[in-house]
């Protein structure tokens, strides 16, 4: 009696030596870098380090007293502050480029069902962090702004230092790109197993409260920013269970997909 013969791995014969691997990755940074270096090439030329800033002080610039301005408390901040600037626009312009290059290097010891995952997510978690990104500058700076503003004294003119408002600027983002993430880690973790669907529904009225207490901690103390954060996180963790049974419906492996039409 002959035991039936196991389905052959789909990496079998792809396996490359250590130094391969290295020399690889090396070569995946370096076009990675490059492409970091090109972007901001072309941004240094058009539009240039000062309009690049001067886009991104645009919504508090808006609701300045009139006449108020920027100012630079430092030397070198009206050098190294759209330096900061440019730098930070073209490695998100070459981002795209950068995720796919990491893709490459680890696609190829991926099997299949685990790359109908990972692609998608690679892909979706970018568009959220950028949708964040952009929600945070035309949605939510405005608002926030107008209402600092009206609590500002009559014998106090507002002129914000330039590297503070980078700061802000920045935390604000990384703030509300990551918060926009919400969705990707509620399917990993439900597609790897460490908390099943129910469990997701069942933490619910949790998280309601987990992100309001985020909100309240990463945002400027005032209700809009507060609101303008806590309210996609709740809804954004709704559609991430979605997600996650779709995801876990068509990513199981071929052995789990066949024991499962099996008992059922």
């Amino acid at each position: 009696m002959s035991d039936t013969p196991s389905k052959e791995d789909e990496l079998a014969g792809t396996e490359q030596p250590f130094v391969q691997h290295l020399v690889e990755l090396r070569d995946r940074m370096v076009k990675a870098f490059i492409a970091i270096g090109v972007a901001a090439a072309i941004l240094f030329f058009f539009p240039g380090p000062g309009a690049l800033y001067d886009f991104l002080a645009a919504p508090l610039v808006a609701h300045l007293p009139k006449g108020a301005t920027l100012i630079a408390t430092s030397v070198i901040s009206p050098f190294m502050v759209p330096l900061k600037i440019l730098l930070m626009s073209a490695f998100l312009l070459a981002l795209p480029f950068v995720l796919w290059q990491v893709w490459a290097f680890v696609a190829p010891g991926l099997y299949s069902h685990e790359k109908k995952l990972v692609l998608p997510l690679v892909i979706s978690s970018t568009l959220l962090f950028f949708i964040g990104v952009a929600f945070c500058y035309y949605l939510v700076f405005g608002q926030v702004f107008a209402f600092i503003q009206s609590f500002a004294p009559k014998s106090i003119t507002a002129a914000p230092d330039i590297e503070a408002y980078l700061s802000f600027v920045l935390s604000m983002f990384l703030a509300f790109g990551l918060s926009f993430e919400v969705p990707i880690a509620v399917v990993v973790l439900a597609r790897m197993g460490v908390v099943s669907i129910e469990k997701l529904r069942d933490f619910r009225g949790y998280f309601i409260v987990i992100a309001f207490v985020i909100a309240a901690i990463v945002t400027p103390p005032d209700v809009v920013s507060q609101l303008s954060l806590a309210i996609p996180m709740c809804i954004l963790y709704q559609v991430g269970i979605w997600a996650a049974q779709f995801f876990i419906k068509h990513t199981k492996a071929p052995e789990d997909a066949q024991e499962t039409a099996t008992h059922s």
